[in-house]
């Protein structure tokens, strides 16, 4: 990176190089709970904002539609080479822009319209993407769902074998984007097996818990695995599918010619650089933070009078039901935005309270323990949480409080590479 790099469009667009230096700030100063959001690495914001970004290379490495692709189709190879070693997969296809992007292609690669598909409920935790009406997987297939148990809040596998029976899907898909624990990707595959469906494990949100062997691995279980790049991989912004090898031509032609044009091939090279950087013994080292930063918030919140969903957590997420401090998830999270705390609302399993109320939120480490944070500094995240709920109508109170977080994050800076010039 050249020792200014923000020259030329602090000259262009002021506009711009204000909001992008604003938004620098708003990082550091801000404590993220987010569990989807994470900080890259510089060289992964370099890959991401290299001349890369000029070559449109539609089709795949040997097979382009445009001439001048062989360059750019060594950082593809080196990404689709690398997602197999990581992962231990026969086929990856790393070109897919989003997780759902990922699902998407996985579907038109697999079903036909019409087929059925049975996924976690949303209001237990699933995805849009695994059969919200609302959604594009809700409103073309057909969808069936199995639940959490009531008393566990855990996945009942036993209702998940009778509702496979019942409605014969043609896929299920394991994962979701707020179950705190981790999943029976064996069972999913005898049930899938049983009843003559293909299993498709969503691991957007835990991917780089397998990677780092913290999180079961659904490769040997699974027909198909998507992932996304941005969240515990701690990559760019993007997806990718892996897959066994007999469902490889039709995965490459759902995602192109089927889905998407020219792939972003400065993503794609960022996406080689954090694979790259998965394989290393300190990523593995940073994933068993994520877990142990998980489980110590928990336990820290536990001891301040919230009650967890599921008891605990084994990922990164823990996700919290505010009912027993009296508080609404979508309240909460103003609550804490104003006090420089990010978290979202989130329904908590047989919520009482509509989605866009909610009575939860939901809290990851990523981010966090990428800055740097250990379990001891866990009761001063949940002390900080607790301080400005507890505070939701005393605006003084909050304005302290974002203070102390602010105050408390310039021990764990990031980007100081960047700060000074992008101030």
């Amino acid at each position: 990176m050249s020792h200014d790099p923000d020259r030329e469009l602090r000259k262009v667009d002021p506009e711009i190089h204000s909001i992008v230096g604003r938004e620098l700030r708003r990082q550091q100063d801000m404590l993220q709970l987010i569990a989807s959001e994470n900080y890259t690495p510089l060289a992964v914001l370099q890959a991401t904002g290299s001349v890369l970004t000029n070559k449109y290379a539609e089709g795949y490495p040997g097979r382009r539609w445009y001439q001048g692709c062989k360059i750019v189709s060594e950082a593809e190879q080196a990404a689709i080479d690398r997602a197999k070693e990581l992962f231990g997969a026969e086929h990856a296809n790393v070109q897919p822009h989003s997780g759902t992007q990922a699902n998407m292609a996985v579907y038109f690669a697999a079903l036909e319209p019409g087929d059925v598909i049975m996924s976690m409920s949303r209001s237990d935790g699933g995805h849009l993407s695994h059969g919200f009406e609302r959604n594009f997987s809700g409103r073309d297939y057909g969808v069936a769902y199995y639940r959490l148990c009531r008393e566990t809040e855990l996945i009942d596998y036993e209702g998940l074998e009778r509702v496979a029976r019942e409605r014969s899907p043609k896929m299920i898909i394991a994962g979701g984007s707020s179950y705190p624990r981790q999943i029976d990707f064996e069972r999913f595959g005898e049930v899938a097996k049983e009843v003559g469906a293909l299993l498709l494990v969503d691991m957007a949100h835990f991917a780089g818990l397998v990677a780092a062997g913290v999180h079961p691995d659904p490769v040997p279980h699974a027909d198909f695995v998507s992932g996304t790049t941005h969240k515990t991989l701690r990559g760019p912004r993007g997806g990718f599918v892996l897959c066994r090898e007999r469902y490889a031509e039709a995965l490459d032609d759902a995602v192109f010619p089927g889905l998407q044009g020219g792939p972003l091939m400065h993503v794609v090279a960022a996406k080689a650089v954090c694979f790259k950087l998965a394989q290393r013994e300190e990523f593995r080292t940073y994933q068993k933070q994520v877990v142990e930063n998980a489980r110590a918030l928990g336990r820290a919140l536990e001891g301040k009078g919230y009650r967890l969903v599921t008891g605990g957590t084994d990922t990164h997420i823990v996700l919290v039901d505010l009912r027993t401090v009296g508080i609404t998830g979508q309240s909460a999270a103003r609550v804490l935005n104003g006090a420089g705390i990010a978290a979202n609302k989130n329904s908590i399993p047989f919520d009482p309270s509509p989605p866009a109320e909610s009575s939860g939120i939901r809290l990851g480490t990523p981010a966090i323990t990428t800055r740097g944070m250990k379990e001891k500094d866990m009761e001063k995240v949940a002390e900080l949480i607790d301080r400005a709920l507890r505070s939701k109508s005393e605006r003084g109170a909050i304005r302290r409080v974002r203070e102390d977080v602010a105050g408390f994050l310039e021990g764990f800076p990031i980007y100081e590479e960047l700060s000074e010039e992008w101030a």
